[in-house]
């Protein structure tokens, strides 16, 4: 063989492997450009909500805004507020896999934790683990308070049993509620 001949066979295997690195590197950056692009749209970004933002229900008359929620990007709480108007209370009951925060924003109220009364009032802090029998009562102030649970599960309770604004109530038994309360882990006396 003439060196020319050599050295055309040499020049094309080498033209041969810069292709063909050339295509698998851009294989390799398409692919991450692209797992990049998809890991930012499903990575949770963090949210900055005003009072009246977030997934608006309407809980026996007052208001129920979830802030935060696996449906919004956390996966492993739910954040919400819930206005409790005068003389509603909320019924004494529990969570079986659920531990849940209050912070009490505005009013007064009698927290029943355990059967044990406790008065509250704003800025007040309340933490139950799960299995524990707790509720509210306020028989003539309205109780305004943020409210945490991990893992999530309350808000999909609140979304079954609350209605959209200007949707009326459903009238239910309390074997009813208790029914639905028991989907999401939850069980009313």
């Amino acid at each position: 063989m003439s060196p020319l001949a050599d050295l055309e066979r040499t020049c094309c295997a080498r033209a041969s492997r810069r292709s063909l690195l050339l295509g698998t590197g851009g294989l390799l950056a398409g692919s991450l450009i692209a797992s990049n692009v998809e890991a930012e749209a499903t990575t949770p970004k963090g949210l900055v909500l005003s009072p009246h933002e977030g997934e608006h229900l309407i809980q026996r008359g007052g208001n129920v805004f979830i802030k935060a929620a696996p449906t919004n990007g956390s996966a492993n709480l739910a954040l919400g507020t819930q206005q409790v108007l005068a003389g509603n209370g909320i019924p004494v009951h529990r969570h079986f896999e659920m531990d849940e925060a209050f912070y009490v924003i505005g009013g007064s109220a009698t927290f029943i934790l355990n059967d044990v009364p406790h008065p509250i009032g704003e800025g007040t802090t309340i933490f139950i683990p799960k299995n524990v029998w707790h509720g509210f009562q306020n028989p003539d102030r309205e109780l305004n308070l943020l409210w945490i649970v991990s893992p999530p599960g309350l808000e999909s309770l609140f979304r079954e049993l609350a209605t959209r604004p200007g949707v009326p109530p459903v009238a239910r038994s309390k074997d009813q509620i208790n029914a639905i309360a028991r989907r999401y882990g939850t069980e009313f006396r």
